[in-house]
């Protein structure tokens, strides 16, 4: 696993074997990255990241530069890790142990971006569940992005405010936005490969 842009550009991170994950693909990754890209600028980003596994995608964000991200995960070994990267590498990330659903319940912040990679083996009902919470708690601001990450059994497009998705191998990023775009061609790159108790704790 290595970060694909920003000033960490090509480091690797090498996370524990016995981690329960499944990382984002560096191909899905960047053709992610090259998405929000057009649409963002990442130094003014507030980042929510659940589900948050390695941290993968916490890392991409802080290296180009964003400075205000939350990751949570309801494993130690993933929350602790996160911790040791972000410490080595001095990134703004701060991560939370926390079952996912009940922090969500529970949180009243809201960000610029929600990334959420749950296990794909999740219920339909599960993904939706994490949709509409996410999207009725105002977790998102009005001008931000839910993006869920899953495979492409699941499917999510009925859902109120769907906005586009992109395939990627075996993944699908579909993105919810309150106020959608009458065209998604700016979301469109070239680079796109299509069909490839609250128990929060910082330790």
């Amino acid at each position: 696993m290595r970060i694909v842009s920003g000033k960490l550009k090509g480091r690797r991170i090498n996370p524990p074997k016995n981690l329960p994950v499944r990382p984002t693909t560096d191909m899905a990754k960047e053709a992610l990255f090259n998405i929000l890209n057009h649409h963002f600028n990442f130094s003014e980003l507030t980042i929510l990241d659940l589900f948050a596994g390695t941290g993968n995608i916490s890392y991409e964000f802080a290296s180009r530069g964003t400075e205000s991200i939350v990751s949570v995960d309801g494993d130690y070994g993933c929350v602790n890790f996160i911790k040791k990267t972000a410490k080595e590498f001095d990134l703004n990330i701060l991560p939370f142990k926390s079952d996912v659903f009940k922090f969500i319940e529970k949180h009243k912040s809201s960000y610029d971006i929600v990334f959420a990679d749950p296990p794909y083996d999740f219920t339909q009902e599960q993904f939706e569940k994490i949709v509409t919470d996410v999207l009725s708690l105002n977790l998102i601001s009005e001008e931000g992005m839910l993006i869920v990450e899953h495979s492409k059994f699941t499917k999510l497009e009925h859902l109120e405010h769907f906005s586009f998705e992109k395939s990627y191998g075996g993944s699908v990023f579909t993105f919810f936005e309150f106020a959608t775009e009458d065209d998604d061609d700016e979301y469109d790159d070239e680079d796109d490969l299509e069909d490839e108790t609250y128990d929060t704790e910082e330790d």
